[in-house]
Formats: C-alpha cells, sequence, structure tokens
C-alpha cells in the first residue's frame, strides 16, 4: 500500500504506523519514472513488456487495477497479484505456487525495486509496475500511473473503452481530485494515523466537511465531474468501499456509516454494481490487510466479521439522474479468469 510517512516504512512495516507527535504525513516521494507512448523517460509503451503488481487490498492499487480493466489492457499489460499481508520488508506473493510471481519470478516485491535501486531507502508500495525482461521496477507514482493508462497507452485501448480522463475536463476533474486525495482517500489514514486528540480531530472534520461538500454535488449529478464515469470516480470509490468494513471504526472515522449517507451510499451502489469495480473488490483482503498489519492500531490482529454486505446490490436508481457510464462506450466483459475476486470474499449477490 501506498503509506509512507514519518513513522512508517511505506507499508512494508508491521507497525509504527502512528506518528505519536501528532499528525499523521504520507511521504509522497515515488519513483515518477513514467511509461509514455514515445518512451521519453526510456520506457515506451509495448505489449507485453510491463507488469502491473497490485494488492486488493490496498485502495491506491485498486484504482489501477480498476482502470486497467475498463480500458481493457489486461492482454497487454499481466497483472501480479500479492497477498493481503506483509512484513517490515515487502508485499509478498504468497498467493501463487511456491510463493513466486509465475511472470516475474520473485518472491517480494522489494526484489524489483532493489533490481533497479540497490539502495533504495522508501517503502515498497503497491501499485507498482515492472518491466518484465530486466525484472527492475519502473513506477510505483499512482497518481501519475493511471492517468497514463488512459493517456498514454490508448492504442491499445479495447473497442468501446471509455475515456475516463477527457481533455475538456482534465481541470475539473483534478480540482476534484484534489481535494478528495487531501481530504478523504488521505484523510481517513490522518483520521487512524493521528497521534494526539488535535491531530485526529482535525482530520476527522476535514473528512467529513468533504463527505457532506460531495453528497451535495452528487445530490444533482450522477458522477463527479460530467455525465460519465471518469478517474475522479475511480479515485473516490476506492475509499468509500473500504469505508464500513475498516474507516469506520479501525480509523475511527465515525460519524456516520457509508450506509447512512444517503446520497453517497447510492453513488457508491451505482458504481459497485457497474462491471470493473465491484468484481475488483475484495472485501477478505481488505479486512485482512487493515486489521491484521496496523498493529498499533489493532494489536490483537483479530479481524471484525462484519459488516453484512448484502446489501451493496440494492437498486440505487442514480439512473434517474440521468448520465451514461460508460458515455459512447460500453462496459468490459468479464475478468479474466484467473484475476477473478473469490465469491466467498465479495457481497453475496441476490438470489
Amino acid at each position: 500500500m501506498a503509506e509512507a510517512s514519518t513513522t512508517t516504512d511505506g507499508g512494508t512495516g508491521a507497525s509504527g504506523y502512528v506518528n505519536p507527535g501528532g499528525s499523521f504525513e504520507r511521504d509522497q516521494n515515488y519513483i515518477t519514472t513514467r511509461i509514455t507512448a514515445d518512451g521519453r523517460d526510456g520506457y515506451p509503451v509495448e505489449a507485453g513488456r510491463y507488469r502491473l503488481v497490485v494488492a486488493r487490498a490496498c485502495p491506491w492499487a485498486n484504482r489501477a487495477t480498476i482502470v486497467r480493466r475498463l480500458l481493457g489492457l489486461e492482454p497487454v499489460l499481466s497483472q501480479g497479484i500479492c497477498g493481503p499481508t506483509h512484513d517490515e520488508r515487502s508485499w509478498t506473493f504468497d498467493l501463487d505456487p511456491g510463493g513466486r510471481d509465475p511472470v516475474l519470478g520473485i518472491e517480494r516485491l522489494q526484489e524489483a525495486y532493489f533490481a533497479r535501486f540497490p539502495d533504495y531507502p522508501r517503502g515498497i508500495t503497491v501499485p507498482a509496475i515492472v518491466e518484465v525482461a530486466t525484472g527492475q521496477v519502473v513506477t510505483n507514482d499512482f497518481a501519475q500511473m493511471t492517468l497514463d493508462l488512459s493517456t498514454e497507452w490508448r492504442e491499445h485501448h479495447r473497442e468501446g473503452a471509455p475515456d475516463l480522463y477527457p481533455e475538456h475536463l482534465r481541470d475539473e476533474i483534478h480540482e476534484v481530485n484534489e481535494g478528495v486525495f487531501r481530504d478523504v482517500n488521505n484523510g481517513v489514514y490522518r483520521a487512524g494515523f493521528a497521534g494526539s486528540q488535535k491531530a485526529y480531530e482535525r482530520a476527522y472534520d476535514r473528512l467529513f466537511a468533504r463527505l457532506d461538500a460531495l453528497s451535495e454535488r452528487l445530490e444533482r449529478q450522477r458522477f463527479l465531474v460530467g455525465d460519465t464515469i471518469t478517474e475522479a470516480d475511480v479515485r473516490l470509490f476506492t475509499t468509500l468501499a473500504r469505508f464500513d468494513a475498516v474507516y469506520h471504526g479501525h480509523f475511527k472515522c465515525n460519524r456516520h456509516k457509508l450506509t447512512e449517507m444517503p446520497v453517497l451510499w447510492a453513488y457508491f451502489r451505482d458504481l459497485f454494481q457497474t462491471p470493473g469495480f465491484g468484481d475488483t473488490t475484495d472485501l477478505v483482503h481488505i479486512k485482512a490487510h487493515y486489521y491484521q498489519v496496523h498493529r498499533d492500531i489493532n494489536p490483537t490482529g483479530v479481524t471484525p466479521k462484519g459488516p453484512d454486505t448484502a446489501n451493496w446490490w440494492e437498486p440505487h436508481h442514480r439512473e434517474q439522474l440521468g448520465g451514461r457510464p460508460f458515455g459512447d462506450g460500453t462496459p468490459p466483459g468479464p475478468p479474466v479468469p484467473d484475476e477473478v475476486v473469490p465469491a466467498d470474499h465479495a457481497p453475496p449477490r441476490p438470489a
């Protein structure tokens, strides 16, 4: 997970997430090498050359999984999936036979980082894109990564792929994303990893003020920007998907549950029921990661059994606001077989 901060090793430690001095500050110094159509950083877009490494537990990695799936990049950009927990060193491929990624041949994502930067000093975070031939990490810049999948990889998009980053809406998308990242995506961590009452309450207040503002915005329109799904919706969705299961209790973001915020709850269900969103959401991995890794918050590692998620499939009625999820495009097909989330890791579908 991209959890680098002043008190943690970037999401690879089993403790030390809370900042005893007060506010959690995320280290946002990522590997900014880009994979582009013109290869200006030395890494041109090329089918089969790279592997996207994710963990289903991580909201930042979940973004990349959703965008890759919506755009239909599975045939050209393979995906490796780490297990939901890790130790102080690295995310590991314990879901794969023999505990090794079948394409990269490594046990730990750390190996790909050290292959390029032997003295890499920061956290070993997901998502990361690794060059298959060299085994070297190319980038872990999660915010830029999904934008590049939408723009630089356009030649490889499936027929009917949506435009998640339309040029005429980019300024508005960035404006929305900035507030969502500061107060919601990162805001839940600032609340959960706060080491003082003052820091916690400041993050809590900003989080719910932003959620209230988003609710007001989404009362009038189906999606955050424009009348189709964009990058902005992807970024908000992954936090909402973890809200009741993790952030409400584990991170003390407990003014309301998502299910108690009517507009956001309906908006979330609209996205969850859209191919590419719900079918990439693994609640078992999500809960295992947060409750078993953050031992300074949850020393016992006990993982809660709830919440009940059967209502995630209830009608949302958001179509009454207009808008078309994919615009002139089409939904993606089913997930590729080895990327299907196990049925018992997801909210039960209605009979």
